[in-house]
């Protein structure tokens, strides 16, 4: 029997032997490797939390003692020591245990938290609130220095600071990385302290040498102690932390089981903020992992467990976006890119290669990135942001009063964009075109292939006076859908006897939209499909084509409140075109990890379900005669049992 078998709850950790200990760990990572392997996720910052979160667990009273992880895909160890190894074969699959934290699965996971930087507001939170409840509990906060990066991290700093009775001790884990490398003035002081000796060890050599020194030496020694402040800042970052109120303790061999406990212990006897600052090596223990230069196996796909080498697959939309603002930037000497801690994971890897000096990598600071996007085209260039559709939520204030209100030509790429999938609620891009809908001037753009993206592209960043934006979804794109027809800027892509319905598709979900007209087709209902390209401002062309057909159905993978069609109903009804309109897009939910196929069928974004929606519209319009609604029923029939 596995000893990870024998775990069920943190607190069996504490029966186990030294050597039991060690053996736990290897069978972890053995077991983390398998897993990930076959099922994909975050790999190599787990490998390297293994001791660590050992150590938290030994250490602390889970779920007593509450552990909040920043991000929290770095929480799988926390899940198999938890009460989830026996089900951690099921990681990120429908109805299995979540790449996150998750409160329905276990009491030990508090917050989700897959959105970087917040894990010390929150731990800041519940401190307070356990100290003005009189409950004698503590609260861990494990943040990454990539994390540290985020401004919100350092906005909680200041708070915590002064929450003298706060029982909350900070975890640094320095491995020097986010996705990639940390950037940023943090990060230089981090690695400073990782190359230099301590201090205190040229601090007593010297006292050593001048108080030797016969007469002098001791009024030498007594000046040189006074620059002891200057010293330590300059050699380790204990000042950097020390200097807003907070105890530090460190660094730490985030590796060393025992000396990490050593460091949380007395971080724990304190009872107010500590920082323990723990060195660790992302992808740790894994020699592929600790070799692979991009992101030392941060979330790789499927790959052969004794090499590490990646199983084959097709290029990403991603993959195209890389190659294509390349070009763009070899013939626009004043393009420049920008993104937010995920160089590679957005394709401006190419990009910064070829351009370095026109390349920025700001942290994970998405509202840093777009103000400074901001500053940039005042400048007199034109900046491409490109993150997660996901994370564009945590810039909206910048989108608006920094970028728009000043007219700049700016242009984001939304990467994973609708329905993504395995990764759960947090990260689906499912919001985006909502809340872009309410930036006055912003022009909008969804693609619904990889020809189709480039030409966007292209017209986005010739817009000089006001931002735009780009986006497309997660994964291998369709086979390019050719127009049939234009109108007015609107691609036709299917024109098909009467005018009954008018099928408006959106990007991705152009190709469900084909496959809806296919079915209603065959049952002799008249449609007309259309991809808008810019979906704001709203078209004047949809506005006429809406008018001459007797229902209007929007197919979007965006959340409907707000959203393309809702904002389409509007401009109707604002033009006085009364032809009926159906909304089909995302309820307003979060929704549960699946791959990205299961959910749109599980949500009713399937061509199935939309052309049985559209066939029950028109049967109640038709239903005033007996024959009509015989027809009906034998059409209801027939398109049911198309697949």
């Amino acid at each position: 029997m596995a000893l990870l078998d024998r775990i069920t709850t943190p607190r069996d950790l504490r029966d186990l032997s030294e050597a039991e200990l060690t053996t736990l760990a290897s069978e972890i990572r053995d077991l983390l490797i398998r897993t990930v392997a076959t099922n994909s996720g975050h790999l190599g910052p787990n490998l390297g939390v293994v001791e660590l979160t050992l150590a938290i667990h030994r250490v602390f009273d889970s779920p007593r003692d509450r552990v909040v992880f920043d991000t929290g895909h770095q929480s799988y160890v926390h899940k198999l020591v938890t009460g989830r190894a026996a089900d951690f074969g099921t990681l990120r699959r429908e109805g299995g245990v979540s790449g996150y934290p998750s409160q329905a699965e276990s009491d030990h996971d508090i917050v989700e938290n897959s959105h970087a930087s917040t894990a010390l507001s929150y731990a800041d939170g519940i401190a307070k609130a356990y100290a003005i409840r009189g409950e004698d509990r503590h609260v861990v906060a494990v943040i990454g220095d990539g994390a540290l990066t985020g401004g919100m991290a350092w906005e909680a700093l200041n708070n915590i600071a002064i929450a003298r009775s706060s029982r909350l001790v900070i975890v640094v884990n320095d491995n020097g990385r986010s996705y990639t490398p940390t950037i940023g003035g943090l990060a230089t002081a981090l690695t400073g302290l990782r190359t230099n000796p301590r201090y205190e060890q040229v601090l007593d050599l010297v006292k050593k040498r001048v108080n030797a020194v016969p007469a002098v030496g001791p009024t030498a020694y007594d000046a040189l102690h006074a620059v002891k402040k200057g010293l330590k800042d300059a050699l380790a970052p204990q000042g950097l932390f020390e200097d807003l109120g907070l105890k530090y303790v460190g660094p730490v061999d985030g590796h060393d089981r025992q000396a990490m406990e050593q460091a949380l212990a007395q971080a724990k006897r304190f009872g107010g903020p500590v920082i323990v600052h723990a060195i660790t090596r992302k992808g740790f223990g894994y020699d592929p992992a600790e070799r692979h230069e991009a992101d030392q196996f941060h979330a790789p796909g499927p790959f052969d467990v004794q090499t590490g080498q990646e199983k084959p697959k097709g290029l990403i939309w991603t993959d195209h976006f890389a190659e294509h603002i390349v070009r763009i930037g070899a013939r626009r000497p004043d393009v420049v890119a920008i993104t937010a801690a995920m160089m590679h994971p957005v394709g401006l890897d190419k990009f910064q290669a070829r351009f370095p000096e026109r390349t920025f990598d700001v942290g994970i600071a998405e509202q840093h990135a777009t103000t400074s996007a901001a500053g940039l085209a005042i400048g007199g260039l034109h900046p491409v942001v490109a993150v997660y559709a996901t994370f564009l939520n945590r810039a909206f204030d910048q989108v608006l009063m920094d970028v728009a209100l000043h007219r700049c030509g700016v242009t984001f790429v939304l990467d994973r964009s609708g329905v993504t999938g395995d990764d759960g609620a947090s990260h689906n891009g499912m919001w985006d075109m909502s809340m872009l809908q309410v930036v006055p001037g912003l022009r909008l753009a969804a693609p619904r292939d990889v020809t189709r993206m480039r030409e966007l592209l292209d017209e986005a960043v010739e817009v000089s006076d006001a931002p735009t934006v780009v986006r497309f979804p997660k994964g291998p794109p369709p086979a390019d859908i050719e127009a049939v027809g234009h109108v007015g800027g609107v691609d036709v892509l299917v024109r098909d006897g009467r005018k009954d319905v008018l099928v408006v598709a959106v990007g991705s979900m152009a190709g469900t939209g084909v496959d809806v007209a296919e079915r209603l087709s065959a049952q002799g209902i008249g449609v007309t499909v259309v991809d808008p390209r810019w979906v704001k401002p709203v078209a004047p062309a949809l506005v006429d084509l809406a008018r001459d057909h007797r229902l209007v159905v929007t197919i979007e993978d965006n959340g409907v409140i707000g959203g393309v069609g809702a904002v389409l109903l509007q401009t109707l009804s604002a033009a006085g075109v009364d032809t009926p309109v159906r909304i089909h897009g995302i309820p307003q939910q979060f929704l549960d990890h699946a791959k990205r196929d299961v959910i749109l069928e599980r949500i009713g974004l399937s061509a199935q379900a939309i052309a049985l929606d559209i066939v029950h519209e028109i049967a109640g319009a038709a239903a005033g005669s007996d024959a009509a609604s015989d027809a009906d029923h034998r059409t209801l029939l027939d398109v049911d049992g198309k697949s």
